[in-house]
């Protein structure tokens, strides 16, 4: 096992270029679960180097299969992503598909980081939001959601440096700064991902964005 952590921990290093901080390291092993993740297949360690170079810090998870249909595969802990002044924090993740994980790195820095301070005139600092992974089926329908594979995550507020939090729920039709800020990251989450829900969509999505992993584009 401890050979199968150190493989893991070199991959995510080798694509940051950097050596670990031994205070906050841009990756960790695995440390609990059943299963084991498949880090040596190359699309998967393409991925986490990718996302090691993005700046962003996170620790690869072993595979897990939950039943029902719903499993946990080639997913990360994601808790920082990097930004144009520093890193961001992002708040209540669970595992998330690593070819998410990345779209959402990217997102978060160009179309979300970067929209707060050309429109609300502050940096952004963190992104709140409602979870990934949840075994569960789409609304009203008997087919899984892309939740029970870690390939959704749900977007709920943004923090900015001055201490405004603009939240989906509140924003989406306060300010007019506001109501513009929300609908151009919600236009610049559909360019990165396959499916994106929000307010104008339909009542259950009055809270939030939801931003899925894929190849359509979907975008409501």
């Amino acid at each position: 096992m401890r050979d199968f952590s150190l493989a893991i921990l070199a991959i995510a290093l080798a694509g940051c270029g950097v050596a670990p901080d031994t205070r906050e390291p841009v990756s960790r092993a695995p440390t609990s679960g059943s299963g084991s993740a498949n880090w040596e297949r190359p699309q998967a360690r393409q991925c986490i180097a990718e996302l090691g170079r993005s700046g962003s810090q996170f620790a690869p998870l072993p595979d897990r299969m939950y039943g029902a249909g719903c499993s946990t595969l080639d997913s990360v802990q994601l808790e920082r992503v990097g930004g144009d002044l520093g890193p961001l924090t992002v708040t209540n993740l669970g595992p998330l598909a690593c070819p998410l994980a990345n779209d959402f790195a990217a997102w978060a820095r160009y179309g979300v980081d970067r929209a707060a301070r050309q429109i609300l005139g502050s940096p952004l600092v963190r992104i709140e939001t409602m979870g990934s992974y949840s075994c569960r089926n789409v609304a009203g329908t008997g087919r899984l959601s892309a939740h029970s594979r870690a390939e959704a995550v749900d977007i709920g507020a943004f923090l900015l440096a001055d201490g405004r939090r603009i939240s989906v729920k509140d924003g989406w039709n306060a300010s007019a700064k506001e109501r513009e800020f929300l609908r151009v990251v919600h236009r610049s989450a559909c360019k990165r991902f396959g499916t994106v829900l929000g307010p104008d969509y339909n009542a259950a999505h009055h809270d939030h964005l939801h931003l899925e992993q894929g190849d359509g584009s979907f975008c409501r």
